[in-house]
């Protein structure tokens, strides 16, 4: 018989913990790190994640023209992948950003009243496993540097597919394996060594930093998460290494 203890466990880094107190504790983790989310990002890519984010609005290419567009970012709460988008897209595009962390989108709707995105982002607060859209929604999907965080990736990605139109598109950023020998062992030691102390050092709480850290460690590598999205359901699904692997962007088709 399966272990019950085992089905109702999970990991929040390198612990374990119970399935049901998972969404809790990374909750706990962005509600502290918020308002300096992009501080975070840079920390933990070395300020490459930039780069990294313009690579994924590159390769979706959504439309420029005037036809209407309706793309989903989910747990996006800041905007940094809706305003990217928005300002490569045509004039009737509109992203609604889905986010489970009402301060994450609390930053996000400032931000985007700051820099006049009214009328074009709405945001929603929600979970990646149980969007609160109807089915065939949106013609493109994004979630960058949030899947590893739900505690059932499998849900997530089936989630996904049900809220994409047929011919919609799913595309995924995220910290991933390092492919290039060598690389591998630097990138260890400035992430456990370096990331939580200077996290430390600039909130006052290296704690978050350290569970994002292992949370990273704990992520399928590429190969194993292109299989979990075309289980999914999506087809024609292909992955980029980014910098050597740090990350790698995976796309993925509603057909």
């Amino acid at each position: 018989m399966p272990d019950k203890a085992a089905e109702d466990t999970t990991h929040f880094g390198f612990k374990t913990v119970a399935t049901g107190d998972k969404a809790r504790l990374v909750h706990n983790v962005f509600e502290q790190v918020a308002s300096r989310y992009d501080l975070m990002n840079d920390l933990m890519s070395g300020g490459v994640h930039r780069a990294w984010k313009l690579a994924l609005i590159d390769w979706l290419n959504p439309p420029r023209s005037a036809r209407p567009y309706a793309h989903i970012d989910v747990a996006g709460g800041t905007g940094d992948i809706a305003f990217r988008l928005l300002d490569r897209a045509g004039p009737n595009t509109h992203v609604t950003v889905c986010d489970i962390n009402r301060h994450m989108l609390g930053v996000g709707k400032t931000r985007a009243e700051a820099q006049q995105y009214e009328g074009q982002v709405e945001f929603v607060c929600g979970d990646a496993q149980s969007l609160p859209f109807p089915d065939r929604k949106f013609d493109s999907y994004t979630i960058a540097f949030g899947i590893r965080n739900v505690t059932h990736i499998e849900q997530a990605l089936s989630d996904a597919y049900r809220v994409l139109k047929p011919g919609g598109r799913f595309m995924c950023l995220e910290f991933s394996q390092v492919a290039v020998p060598g690389l591998d062992a630097l990138y260890d030691r400035f992430s456990f060594d370096a990331i939580p102390k200077i996290g430390a050092w600039v909130t006052g709480d290296g704690e978050p930093y350290q569970y994002l850290v292992e949370s990273i460690r704990r992520f399928p590598p590429q190969e194993k998460f292109k299989s979990m999205i075309e289980a999914a359901g999506f087809a024609r699904v292909s992955y980029r290494n980014l910098t050597g692997g740090v990350a790698a962007i995976h796309s993925g088709w509603r057909l």
